[in-house]
C-alpha cells in the first residue's frame, strides 16, 4: 500500500478510480468510454448535472448560488475574479497570507485598486494576520482559506459586510462552513475535489455585470452559467472523477462526518510532533492547517535520512515545497487514518533511534 501524502494532484478514493477506469473502457455500459462521449449529449448532460447537484447539497447552498466547473484551475481565477468584479477606479483588499495570496494580489493589480489589509510575510507566511480592518467601500474582500504550501489554515470566516470572495483550493469541503457567506469561492479540484484539470466555481449571482469594461466571452462568469459550464468544450473526464468524487463524500456522510475525520488525523500528527524534540512544526498553533502539517528537522543532517526512511515505508509527498523546504504532510478527505498512523509510527521509531 503505497501512503499519498502528496499536495496535489493528490490522494483520491480507492472507489473512485476503480469506477473511472472502468469509464475508461465502458461508460454506464454504453460500450463507449467517458474520453470519447460528446460533451453535449445527454450522456454527460447527466454527468455534469450530478456534480453540479452534489456540490449545492454537500454545500447547502441557497437558490442564488451558480455552480461551474471551468478550465485554467485556481491560478486563472486569480485574474477572472478581478476581472469581473473590480473596476478600473475601484479598490479591493486582500489578505496576503502566502504564495497564492501573493499570486492573486499580483493579478488583482491588472484591474484596479488592490488594498492589501495585512501580510503575514515578515515572519515567512507562517502565521494568519489578526486584528486588520477592512474598508467597508471595497469591491470584495479576497483572501485564502487554507495556504498548502505554508501549512497556515484560516479557522473562522471574517466578520465583514464586504463580499467575501475566497480561494479554497486545498480545504474546501474538508470541514464545515457557511459557504453561503461567500460571493464567490473558487478551488482547483485536485486536492479534495477530484482530478486535476478543472476548477470549481460558486458564486452569488447578483455580483456580476457591475464593472464597465468590456470582458472576452470565456472570461465573463454570465456566459458560463447561461450555458451551464459548456461554453466552450468542458474537461469532461475532470469533471466526471469529480462527480465521483462528491458521491464518495456524501456516501461518507457528508462534509461534517469528513470534518471529524481529517481533525482526527490532524490532531494526531500534531501531538506527535509536539511530542518530538527532533521535529519542530513551523507554523503558529492556532494558524495550524488541517490539511497541510508542515514541520522541520532541528539536525538537518539527518533529514535526507528520514525522507529515504518514508520512502523505503510507501511514503510519498512528504518532502517540503521547494520554496520552503522542510517536510509537509497533506491530510486531504481521502486519506485513511491508517496511513497518518503508519508515519507517527516512523517518526516516533526514527527519533528514538536517532535522538
Amino acid at each position: 500500500m503505497v501512503h499519498n501524502f502528496n499536495s496535489g494532484p493528490s490522494v483520491l478514493p480507492k472507489e473512485v478510480f476503480e469506477q473511472a477506469s472502468q469509464a475508461i473502457l465502458n461508460f454506464n455500459n454504453t460500450g463507449l468510454s467517458i474520453l470519447e462521449i460528446g460533451h453535449r449529449t445527454p450522456l454527460f448532460q447527466g454527468v455534469m448535472d450530478e456534480a453540479v447537484a452534489l456540490t449545492k447539497e454537500l454545500m447547502q447552498l441557497k437558490e442564488d448560488r451558480e455552480v461551474l466547473f471551468l478550465h485554467g484551475g485556481a491560478s486563472t481565477q486569480f485574474f477572472q475574479v478581478p476581472m469581473n468584479l473590480l473596476d478600473d477606479k475601484a479598490s479591493a483588499a486582500y489578505l496576503d497570507c502566502g504564495t497564492w495570496g501573493t499570486k492573486a494580489i499580483k493579478e488583482a493589480k491588472l484591474f484596479g485598486q488592490v488594498d492589501m489589509v495585512a501580510s503575514s510575510k515578515d515572519k515567512n507566511y507562517t502565521y494568519i494576520p489578526k486584528g486588520y480592518s477592512i474598508p467597508e467601500t471595497s469591491a470584495y474582500f479576497h483572501y485564502t482559506t487554507n495556504n498548502t504550501i505554508e501549512g497556515t489554515q484560516m479557522h473562522s470566516i471574517p466578520d465583514t459586510k464586504v463580499p467575501l470572495v475566497a480561494d479554497m483550493s486545498s480545504d474546501i469541503l474538508s470541514r464545515s462552513l457557511d459557504y453561503n457567506r461567500f460571493a464567490l469561492i473558487y478551488a482547483g479540484a485536485q486536492k479534495n475535489v477530484g482530478a486535476a484539470g478543472v476548477n470549481l466555481v460558486v458564486l452569488q449571482k447578483d455580483i456580476l455585470g457591475k464593472v464597465s469594461r468590456k470582458l472576452p466571452s470565456m472570461m465573463d462568469y454570465r456566459n458560463h452559467i447561461d450555458n451551464g459550464s459548456m461554453l466552450n468544450t468542458p474537461p469532461v473526464f475532470a469533471v466526471y472523477v469529480c462527480m465521483l468524487t462528491l458521491r464518495w463524500l456524501k456516501k461518507q456522510g457528508g462534509v461534517t462526518v469528513i470534518e471529524k475525520k481529517n481533525a482526527a488525523k490532524a490532531a494526531l500528527l500534531y501531538d506527535t510532533l509536539d511530542a518530538l524534540p527532533m521535529f519542530t512544526p513551523k507554523v503558529a498553533r492556532e494558524d495550524r492547517s488541517l490539511m497541510n502539517a508542515v514541520w522541520i528537522m532541528n539536525d538537518e543532517a539527518i533529514e535526507k535520512e528520514f525522507l529515504a526512511e518514508c520512502k523505503a515505508n510507501n511514503m510519498v509527498g512528504i518532502k517540503g515545497h521547494r520554496s520552503v523546504g522542510g517536510f509537509r504532510a497533506s491530510l486531504y478527505n481521502a486519506l485513511e487514518m491508517e496511513s497518518v498512523v503508519i508515519l507517527t509510527d516512523l517518526m516516533k521509531d526514527f527519533a528514538r533511534r536517532k535522538g
